[in-house]
């Protein structure tokens, strides 16, 4: 059965500059929110009548889901909630849509944490990100946040236009005085199409400097750091029980079913065979898959109109096992934890000791991994250049 669920809410306020996420500008009180809430409730709720879920950890994201509103984002999280209690339940919020009443309308509906799109705590860049909010709504929404009892974290961007080491550290620091459990930090991509990409190359934005972003990011594990949030994996600090589940669960090869619009799915053969007989128009598995990964391909209009699981699209994605072993290398890769025996184990099976111990040595000996006890984990230079270290893994799977 399937241990998490992640629920897409493709609604904001306004879309920002640099997203090129699933998801769409949309007024406060429009009718398709509150249909689009109860179309996700009908859906969980027939995947959990269906057998399918045994949810020990449940993540609504967007897009902006306190877009919703208090009732109808309260409604979505009972639902979740019903559906055999997660231990962990986390809805992403923006601060401009977190009023006080929805975050009690959360907490009373069963969720545990929030994750917030803070982003800066600087008001300019800010703006040259094209964010609603402001550094005081900021300040305000997350110390709200805190004192309601949700386990709380953050979301923060480096290499922001504008952005210098003279405003990136407070915001590491304004972070740290709010007393946030978890901070998640991000260096800017510029993705091709959307609007950020368009005003750099009209000269109204500066281009971000890749050159800083590995300084930025080695200031954010010394401020973080020193106030007690431990790096648990290249882009996430917690305090000491405060790591995410819900996102560990992706990096370890844990199954998830993900619903809404362009959400996606990691299923283990059993799992989607199972899913198969709800959905018929999914593909047969090839012999050889042991993974399979799901998008759905469904509008928002037609997500609001599925009476079930079976009028969704999917598109999917076979792993066999020698991929699927490699994914799962280069994911732990990502992680302080690291590789650890059992997973060494499996992969000498699936893709030859030889091979695998070859590829580890070498990654070893370059300085992108270090022997941590029983696991290999990955170094400060692993930390800092990561596709020379997760390439090499995942290339196992062609070789």
């Amino acid at each position: 059965m399937i241990g998490s669920l992640y629920l897409h809410v493709p609604f904001c306020l306004r879309r920002c500059r640099y997203c090129d996420f699933s998801s769409a500008a949309t007024g406060h009180g429009d009718a398709l929110m509150a249909s689009y809430g109860e179309a996700l409730e009908r859906l969980v709720a027939g995947a959990y009548g269906a057998g399918l879920l045994d949810l020990k950890t449940a993540y609504l994201g967007g897009g902006t889901p306190t877009m919703l509103g208090p009732q109808e984002l309260a409604n979505l999280i009972a639902c979740v909630h019903g559906c055999g209690q997660p231990g962990e339940l986390t809805f992403e919020a923006n601060p401009e849509s977190l009023y006080d009443e929805t975050i009690a309308a959360a907490v009373d509906a069963g969720a545990t944490r929030v994750s917030i799109g803070v982003q800066s705590f600087n008001d300019r860049e800010l703006r040259a990100l094209g964010r609603v909010h402001d550094s005081v709504l900021a300040r305000d929404r997350v110390s709200a946040a805190v004192v309601s009892g949700l386990r709380v974290s953050l979301d923060l961007m480096c290499g922001i236009p504008y952005q210098t080491e003279e405003t990136w550290r407070p915001s590491l620091e304004t972070a740290v005085s709010l007393g946030v459990g978890h901070v998640s930090c991000y260096p800017l991509i510029i993705e091709p199409g959307t609007a950020m990409e368009r005003m750099c190359e009209a000269g109204d934005l500066p281009w971000p400097s890749d050159d800083t972003e590995a300084d930025d990011m080695e200031t954010a594990a010394l401020v973080l750091g020193a106030a007690g949030l431990s790096r648990y994996e290249v882009a996430s600090y917690a305090q000491p029980g405060e790591r995410c589940r819900h996102n560990i669960a992706y990096w370890t090869g844990v199954e998830y079913l993900g619903l809404g619009t362009s959400a996606a799915s990691m299923l283990g053969r059993g799992s989607y065979v199972r899913l198969h007989e709800l959905v018929p128009s999914l593909p047969d598995l090839a012999d050889d898959t042991e993974r399979a990964r799901l998008t759905i391909t469904s509008s928002t209009r037609e997500i609001v109109e599925a009476t079930s699981l079976a009028r969704l699209r999917f598109e999917v994605e076979e792993l066999n096992a020698r991929e699927a072993v490699a994914e799962d290398l280069m994911l732990a890769a990502r992680m302080a934890d690291g590789i650890g025996e059992r997973l060494l184990a499996r992969a000498r099976r699936v893709l030859g000791a030889v091979a695998v111990d070859e590829r580890i040595a070498t990654l070893v000996k370059l300085g992108f991994l270090e022997r941590a006890g029983s696991a290999y984990a990955p170094t400060k230079q692993g930390w800092l250049l990561g596709n020379e270290l997760y390439g090499p893994l995942w290339d196992l799977a062609s070789e």
